[in-house]
């Protein structure tokens, strides 16, 4: 039974979405693929998870910008496939060891296939034959020109055919990556708890980036009201001085200066020089 167009109208329009349905409706639709995709990329299923609800509380602390993208869904596949293929996860002990490989001997060959190819080519290779972008699209998305993209993806073709004969045909490929994918039982978290987290990691930084201004802030005014007025120059510091004599002790006369002592007071005493009072 039809809906009639008087009652249509009627209606009105639908209400429009708040930030948070409309975030919640974009991850509903795109996670599940993103976390398959992220799987394909790394080989690993907790980072892909993580890539993905990464990529999406990235999408919810910029949602003005990331509301009005013309592709919101491209935005945040794009965050993810850089979140999964970061170079710093070598670094991280619980991503040393390789997790187990599919249990099906074609998945498990497929799988090791795309792990040994570069990650450039391995992305342009899942962006063209597994997601479906055309060729453009492919080389926006990982930054190269559409010639690069193109010898990229020929390329990667080829290393996988060569390792795995019977995927020489792309639709093969392309059927063969999904398979890969739906598989693996891979999920996402729900999306108010990644709301939840991206709204902690924001007080967080912005409380850190208050309480660091305010540090420097505080020691600013320390060192304006502790600092010299003035400038005093600096006191050299002290150098021995030459051509002074030797600071001479009291001590004993010797011959030569008790004999001169005593001829002085005799001239003194004898000698015309000394004034002699006259009484009166």
């Amino acid at each position: 039974m039809t809906q009639s167009p008087a009652r249509t109208d009627e209606a009105g329009p639908s209400p429009a979405l708040t930030p948070a349905q409309a975030f919640d409706a974009l991850y509903a639709f795109c996670a599940p693929a993103l976390v398959r995709q992220a799987y394909l990329l790394t080989g690993r299923r907790e980072l892909a998870q993580e890539a993905v609800e990464r990529a999406f509380q990235l999408a919810w602390q910029n949602w003005p910008q990331v509301a009005r993208d013309r592709d919101p869904a491209g935005w945040v596949r794009a965050v993810a496939h850089e979140c999964a293929l970061s170079p710093w996860h070598r670094f991280r002990l619980r991503y040393r060891h390789p997790e187990p490989p599919p249990a099906d001997a074609a998945d498990r060959a497929l799988l090791e296939a795309l792990l040994k190819l570069p990650t450039t080519y391995r992305r342009t290779l899942l962006l063209y034959d597994g997601v479906g972008l055309d060729l453009p699209e492919t080389a926006a998305e990982t930054e190269a020109s559409t010639p690069a993209a193109a010898n990229r993806l020929t390329r990667a073709r080829r290393l996988v055919a060569d390792r795995v004969p019977e995927l020489a045909d792309p639709a093969t490929l392309h059927r063969r990556l999904t398979e890969l994918a739906s598989t693996e039982r891979l999920r996402a978290s729900q999306p108010p708890a990644v709301r939840t987290y991206a709204e902690r990691q924001t007080r967080f930084w912005t409380r850190s980036a208050l309480a660091f201004t305010a540090t420097i802030i505080a020691a600013t005014t320390l060192t304006l009201r502790t600092a010299p007025t003035h400038y005093e120059a600096p006191i050299g510091p002290a150098q021995a001085i030459s051509g002074v004599p030797a600071e001479v002790g009291l001590g004993p006369l010797s011959a030569g200066e008790r004999a001169l002592q005593a001829k002085l007071r005799r001239s003194a005493e004898k000698g015309p020089e000394r004034l002699v009072p006259v009484a009166r």
